[in-house]
């Protein structure tokens, strides 16, 4: 009988963790404020800079003057959060996978981003950083507000002005 609540207490855990993956990566959490877990903020958090870094280094061969500017910052503040993010997870023994591959969504925007030129390529990526960094300091502001680990949740707050300051800056690409 011990067996068979233990195993029944295991399934249910097992269930509710991933149904929380499943509702982050369905965007559920988002809508109703729910922080992700650690586990889900990492790779989210990860896999959004390996995006930026690659279409923005994509952004410096092919945009306008402006565009490329801005570019340049966010290949810089991206893989500098990117490297802190990766050392917190080393350093305070996080069980957490940091992704090193973008999603398959992420990889077929940069292919279709990658056919195009000009005009066409700034708008797509213009609106692609604003998608990217609402997205981001969504994910941030949720983990340092709600989330489970004190050392993540504390550099997700202290992440927040970064995010939110390329936010602001992508919008004014589009103006």
């Amino acid at each position: 009988m011990k067996k068979l609540v233990l195993a029944a207490a295991i399934v249910l855990a097992a269930t509710a963790a991933l149904a929380q993956s499943a509702a982050e990566k369905a965007g559920v959490n988002s809508l109703l404020g729910v922080s992700p877990s650690t586990e889900d903020f990492v790779k989210k958090a990860a896999t959004g800079d390996l995006f930026e870094i690659a279409v923005s280094k994509l952004a410096i061969e092919r945009a306008d003057p402006a565009t490329k500017s801005f570019a340049e910052e966010m290949v810089r503040d991206h893989e500098r959060i990117g490297s802190e993010l990766k050392q917190m997870v080393e350093n305070q023994a996080i069980n957490a996978v940091v992704p090193a591959e973008m999603t398959e969504s992420q990889k077929e925007t940069i292919a279709e981003l990658q056919e195009m030129r000009g005009q066409d390529f700034n708008d797509r990526y213009h609106s692609e950083q604003v998608k990217a960094h609402a997205d981001a300091v969504d994910l941030f502001q949720r983990y340092s507000e709600k989330g489970e680990h004190t050392a993540i949740k504390t550099w997700a707050a202290n992440t927040l002005p970064v995010l939110r300051h390329h936010l602001d800056m992508a919008k004014e690409l589009n103006e």
